[in-house]
């Protein structure tokens, strides 16, 4: 069943992003769209957002720096392991678990940290991909995007998000225990 579920999800991602692609540009051909000029229209207005998002990025990557480099980030994973084992999801993810929400980059660099040590095609290399891909970094989005174009009450972005990152969480690891057959 597990070699079964592998080559599915194998065979899904060898074709899943060029089927987008073409998706997309059949939708814009019926549709009569000129896809490639939108598609530079909007590359340009991602550099003007990028540009207004530097401070809250500058803020939020300090914010994150000073949490890891203070020692917060091991007594969490520590306080928080029992729980990480009732739902078969190994200790040694959880930075990924904590950090993915905050920062990407933060995020990458843990990952790579646990590939490093475990191996890319390790139960837990996979996992971190895994729960990497499964993921958003919410309080990035809401400090960073909210904050360039001056949004102050998010109301339900936060519940919804984190909510998000929990299913995409404890999804990524059911799905990679039935593939390594845990």
């Amino acid at each position: 069943m597990a070699e079964i579920f592998r080559s599915l999800v194998n065979i899904v991602s060898i074709v899943a992003i060029p089927l987008i692609l073409f998706l997309f540009l059949g939708w814009g051909l019926v549709k009569k769209v000129k896809v490639y000029e939108l598609f530079v229209e909007g590359a340009k207005d991602g550099f003007n957002v990028a540009i207004r998002i530097i401070p809250y990025l500058v803020a939020m990557l300090v914010a994150i720096g000073i949490f890891r480099a203070s020692g917060a980030m091991e007594v969490l994973t520590s306080v928080l392991a029992p729980a990480t084992n009732l739902i078969g999801m190994p200790a040694e993810a959880m930075p990924m678990a904590l950090m993915r929400p905050l920062s990407g980059s933060g995020s990458l660099g843990v990952m790579t940290e646990i590939m490093k040590v475990h191996g890319p095609d390790s139960f837990l290399g996979v996992l971190v991909s895994t729960m990497y891909g499964s993921t958003e970094t919410t309080f990035y989005v809401l400090a960073v995007y909210f904050g360039s174009v001056n949004v102050r009450n998010t109301r339900h972005a936060l519940p919804a998000g984190l909510t998000a990152d929990v299913f995409g969480m404890l999804g990524a690891v059911f799905i990679c225990r039935i593939l390594f057959g845990l």
